[in-house]
């Protein structure tokens, strides 16, 4: 007889959080204590802001277990919220794990979560310091909270956009939102580039050092990541810098398999770069005499850089197709309770 897999619940909270305590250091660069007291205590570079993100995942919401490996989960939820830090130019320095457990969760499932958060850590050196471990009924939960630096006279909001700037994004554009329908089932399978698509929507990669750069360099002037779609996240950038704005659909940096993809299943590959969502790729805006600058300094980081359109006085949203005629953005984007 085989013996089932031992659970969260055969060895409680405290064994559990031992066994976590192994696999994250919870030292390093700005750590006076990490793990082990009731909060962390860490040191802030004199002279920064102070950046503090959250997000969490929840099954059957945000990822379903039969489609993504633990590991390759634990890099996931992490690198989202290094994409946040990134989006105002700063510097991933802690972060802070909460997970919510079904008793009958298997310790391996853990510890496995547990390695891929500390290799997406490792990979952008930040040093997981605490969390927190609770009960949950019926699913799992993963809660992120990510704190990170940047100069004050080098941080990016999404309010300093003016008429006249280009907007730019980081990257190809509808990959990670293709990768999910293959998951989902609603595309047909086997179409060349399938599994690059899908490792899109696993693994986004956080643009860290693009975003640090781009803020340094002075020649941006508002800056988001792109995690509700190109529509949904031009209009919140428009929205807050009171502008308005042209997406050029031409322009729009497609990868070659999602256009494989599209073509399969009889969709057009627009609606997954405007409207898909979870690209994590950064959209920023520039004045058109600095474009060239700013896509030399990208380039410098493996990162292509687009201009896809420009700000206008608005507070019109177009997107202007090959035709030239010109039709309304839109802002259908994931929202949790529509």
């Amino acid at each position: 007889m085989v013996n089932a897999e031992p659970t969260v619940a055969d060895i409680g909270e405290f064994g559990l959080i031992a066994r976590l305590r192994q696999r994250f250091r919870g030292v390093g660069s700005g750590v006076v204590r990490g793990i082990g007291d009731d909060t962390a205590a860490l040191h802030v570079t004199p002279g920064h802001l102070l950046l503090a993100t959250t997000d969490a995942a929840l099954e059957g919401t945000h990822f379903l277990r039969a489609t993504i490996s633990p590991d390759a989960l634990g890099r996931r939820v992490l690198a989202v919220n290094l994409s946040d830090i990134a989006a105002m130019a700063g510097t991933p320095r802690w972060a802070l794990v909460s997970l919510g457990l079904p008793a009958t969760t298997p310790i391996s499932f853990v510890e496995a979560l547990a390695d891929g958060l500390a290799e997406e850590a490792r990979l952008y050196d930040t040093e997981i310091v605490g969390g927190n471990i609770a009960r949950s009924i019926d699913r799992l939960n993963v809660d992120i909270t990510v704190l990170g630096e940047v100069r004050p006279d080098q941080v990016l909001y999404r309010t300093g956009a003016r008429p006249g700037d280009r907007l730019l994004v980081t990257g190809q554009l509808g990959d990670s939102s293709a990768g999910l329908a293959v998951l989902s089932g609603r595309v047909p399978r086997n179409v060349p580039g399938e599994d690059y698509l899908v490792s899109r929507h696993r693994l986004p990669t956080p643009r860290v050092s693009v975003g640090r750069a781009v803020g340094q360099s002075g020649w941006a002037t508002a800056m988001i990541d792109l995690s509700d779609g190109l529509a949904g996240d031009v209009t919140h950038l428009a929205e807050e810098s009171r502008v308005g704005a042209v997406v050029y659909a031409d322009r729009l940096p497609l990868s070659l398999p999602l256009r494989s993809l599209a073509d399969a299943a009889g969709v057009d590959p627009l609606e997954w770069a405007l409207r898909g969502g979870e690209d994590y790729e950064l959209l920023l805006s520039a004045p058109a005499e600095n474009v060239s600058a700013l896509a030399a300094l990208v380039n410098q980081r493996g990162v292509a850089l687009t201009d896809v359109g420009q700000l206008t006085a608005g507070p019109e949203l177009w997107v202007e197709l090959s035709n030239g005629r010109r039709e309304p953005l839109g802002t259908v984007s994931w929202q949790h309770f529509s």
